[in-house]
């Protein structure tokens, strides 16, 4: 049975989907990372960036057991697990694989910034919450016309690509986001939604996630203890 170390956020919701979507036995570990967990040697051990979710397979290649962290990583390992998710046709696969990178280096990290600086920041500085206001219509755009003409992000298969975006589109309020603005995409989004094994994976740890209001939770996740050397 896998082992998943997670959240309730859009980066733990991608592998709880995906999880869900094999119809894959695994077993849930919180790491509460308002309250500092991902800070724990433990965890450290197997995500020494201290970033979830992590997995620990003890069925790994080869029988041996394997840990990973990165979502976009865990995603292509459990496609290769199981052989679902990511084509078998070369030029499919590598059309997949781009948008995979597409939200792993631009929709995740911009959109994490427009919740930061929308909603978390002690201080709101105008220029930052445009720019990344901005930016998420951007990405948001980018996804509209890719789905214009593409059933799916990835190719017309829905995929890891469509499993990576999907759970951080569900924070669109708090990004500043006029869905009337971005139909094919709501077209999308409202479909992949309705999949049951979507619905069960941002589920998975939902009702232990917390308000992030407190000063230590602050402190756990933007303060200095971030930048400590561990």
């Amino acid at each position: 049975m896998i082992e998943v170390y997670s959240w309730a956020t859009p980066n733990g919701h991608k592998v709880h989907i995906m999880l869900e979507e094999c119809g894959l036995a695994y077993r849930v570990i919180p790491v509460d990372i308002g309250a500092g967990d991902q800070f724990k040697p433990e965890f450290l051990a197997i995500s020494p960036n201290n970033k979830i979710p992590a997995i620990v397979d003890p069925d790994g290649p080869e029988g041996k057991p394997i840990s990973l962290f990165e979502s976009g990583a865990i995603l292509l390992y459990l496609a290769g697990k199981t052989g679902k998710l990511l084509p078998h046709s070369v030029a499919a696969r590598y059309e997949v694989l781009q948008w995979l990178m597409f939200q792993m280096g631009g929709v995740g990290p911009m959109l994490g910034q427009a919740h930061h600086f929308r909603i978390y920041a002690p201080e709101k500085i105008p220029y930052a919450i445009e720019r990344y206001t901005n930016e998420a219509k951007r990405l948001y755009g980018v996804l509209d016309k890719r789905l214009a003409r593409s059933k799916y992000i990835g190719c017309a298969e829905y995929s890891i690509a469509d499993i990576a975006i999907f759970p951080w589109l569900r924070s669109w309020k708090n990004q500043g986001i006029s869905w009337s603005d971005f139909p094919h995409l709501k077209g999308w989004f409202d479909e992949v939604a309705a999949r049951p094994a979507v619905q069960r994976g941002v589920e998975v740890l939902a009702n232990q996630r917390k308000p992030l209001v407190s000063d230590s939770a602050r402190e756990a996740l933007f303060g200095s203890q971030q930048y400590q050397r561990r």
